[in-house]
C-alpha cells in the first residue's frame, strides 16, 4: 500500500507540476511586464525540486521532529528581518536576500508551523485532558498556547503586509485543531470568539486592502483601478466557455488585458485557453493529490506523522481554494499562489519539500 500511495504522489504532483509549466509559458509568451523569463526560471525550479522530492523521500520524517521548534523560531527570526531589512516590491516588503537569494519566508512559515504544532499536539495526552487538568488549563493548553505561537508569525507576515499568507496560517491553526481531537465546542466558540474581533480589522487594514474587500462586493466600483483585474480575470474565464480558446490563443492573457496572470491568476490563463474541461482537470489533480496525503495520514500511526499529513493536506486545499473562488471573484483579492503552478521560487519550493514530506511519510 505504502507504494502504491508513493507512486500516487509522484504521479499527481509531477501532472500538476507539467500543467503549471504549460500554463505558465502560456502567461510570460507575450508577458510584456517579466517575458519568458519566468517560465525558464520555473522550468530549473521544477529540475531541482525533483531531486529534492526524491531526497526528501528517502528521509525519515521524524528526524523533522526533534528541530520543529527550532526551524519554527527561526522562521519567525527571518519574518521579523523582513520587516527591518527586507526588499521591497509592488509596495510590499515581503522578500530578504541572504548568500545572494532572494525568498519569501511567509511561505516557508506554512510548512514550519505545521512542523511546529504537529509536534506540541502529538505531545498532548488526550486520556488525561479531562481528569486531571482544570478547564482553564485546558484551555490555556490547547488554544491560548500553540494560537499565541501562529498569532506571532500571522502578525509579522500582516505587517509585511501579507493578509492572503496571514490568514493561511490560521486556517492551519483551525483545522489542526480538529485533529488534535479538542471537542467541537470548544473550537465553535473559539471560532465565534475570533469572529467578534474580525469587525476591529477594518480599522488596521492598509488602504489597498480595504478597497480589495469593497471591489469584493461591487467589482464596478472602480472599474480601471482595485476592480480591473478581477473584472478582466471573470471575462478570461467565462471566455473559455467548455474547451477554451486554445494554448496561446487566449485574448485577455496574450492581449495583456489580465495583470499577474503569472502568479495570483494564473488559473484565468487555465480557464481562457483550457476552457471548463481544463479547468476540471487541475482541480481532479488537486483532489487527487489531496485525497492521497489524507490516505497517508489514515494508515500511518505515529500522531505527529499524522498531523504533518493533514496539515499539508489543509494547505493545499485551502490555497487551490482561495486562489480559484479569488479569480473567479468568489472570494476578495488576498494574494493566494496556486500550488505548483502559480510563478513563484519560494512557494514552488515549500510545495515541492511537502511532498518530499508526503514521500517520506509513505513509507512508513
Amino acid at each position: 500500500m505504502g507504494r502504491d500511495l508513493e507512486k500516487k504522489i509522484w504521479l499527481y504532483s509531477l501532472i500538476i507540476m507539467f500543467i503549471g509549466l504549460v500554463v505558465l509559458y502560456s502567461a510570460s509568451y507575450n508577458n510584456v511586464r517579466v517575458g519568458q523569463k519566468v517560465f525558464f526560471d520555473q522550468l530549473g525550479f521544477a529540475g531541482i525540486g525533483i531531486v529534492i522530492m526524491y531526497v526528501l523521500g528517502r528521509i525519515d520524517y521524524r528526524k523533522f521532529y526533534d528541530s520543529a521548534y527550532f526551524l519554527y523560531a527561526l522562521n519567525v527570526f527571518v519574518l521579523f528581518l523582513v520587516l527591518v531589512t527586507g526588499r521591497q516590491a509592488l509596495g510590499a516588503s515581503r522578500w530578504i536576500d541572504i548568500a545572494g537569494i532572494s525568498f519569501q519566508p511567509s511561505e516557508f512559515m506554512k510548512l514550519t508551523l505545521i512542523l511546529m504544532l504537529g509536534r506540541y499536539f502529538s505531545r498532548r495526552r488526550v486520556n488525561l485532558s479531562f481528569s486531571f487538568l482544570s478547564k482553564t488549563q485546558l484551555i490555556i493548553r490547547d488554544f491560548i498556547f500553540p494560537f499565541t505561537l501562529t498569532l506571532i508569525p500571522m502578525f509579522l507576515i500582516f505587517k509585511q503586509p501579507d493578509l492572503g499568507t496571514a490568514l493561511l496560517l490560521f486556517g492551519i491553526f483551525f483545522i489542526m485543531l480538529f485533529v488534535g481531537g479538542i471537542g467541537y465546542r470548544y473550537i465553535l466558540s473559539f471560532f465565534i470568539f475570533c469572529l467578534c474581533f474580525s469587525p476591529l480589522a477594518w480599522h488596521i487594514l492598509k488602504p489597498y486592502q480595504r478597497d480589495r474587500l469593497l471591489v469584493f462586493l461591487n467589482p464596478d466600483k472602480d472599474p480601471l483601478g482595485a476592480g480591473y483585474t478581477i473584472i478582466q480575470s471573470k471575462i478570461a474565464i467565462g471566455s473559455g466557455q467548455l474547451f477554451g480558446k486554445g494554448w496561446l490563443a487566449g485574448t485577455q492573457s496574450q492581449l495583456n488585458f489580465l495583470p499577474e496572470r503569472h502568479t495570483d491568476f494564473i488559473f484565468s490563463v487555465v480557464g481562457e485557453e483550457w476552457g471548463l474541461m481544463g479547468t476540471l482537470l487541475v482541480l481532479a489533480m488537486y483532489f487527487l493529490l489531496i485525497h492521497t496525503a489524507i490516505n497517508i495520514a489514515e494508515q500511518i500511526k505515529d500522531r505527529f506523522g499524522v498531523y504533518v499529513c493533514i496539515g499539508i493536506a489543509a494547505i493545499l486545499a485551502l490555497q487551490a481554494i482561495i486562489n480559484i473562488g479569488m479569480v473567479m471573484g468568489l472570494f476578495p483579492i488576498v494574494g493566494i499562489t496556486l500550488p505548483f503552478i502559480s510563478y513563484g521560487r519560494s512557494s514552488f519550493f515549500v510545495c515541492v519539500f511537502m511532498m518530499g514530506f508526503l514521500l517520506s511519510l509513505s513509507k512508513r
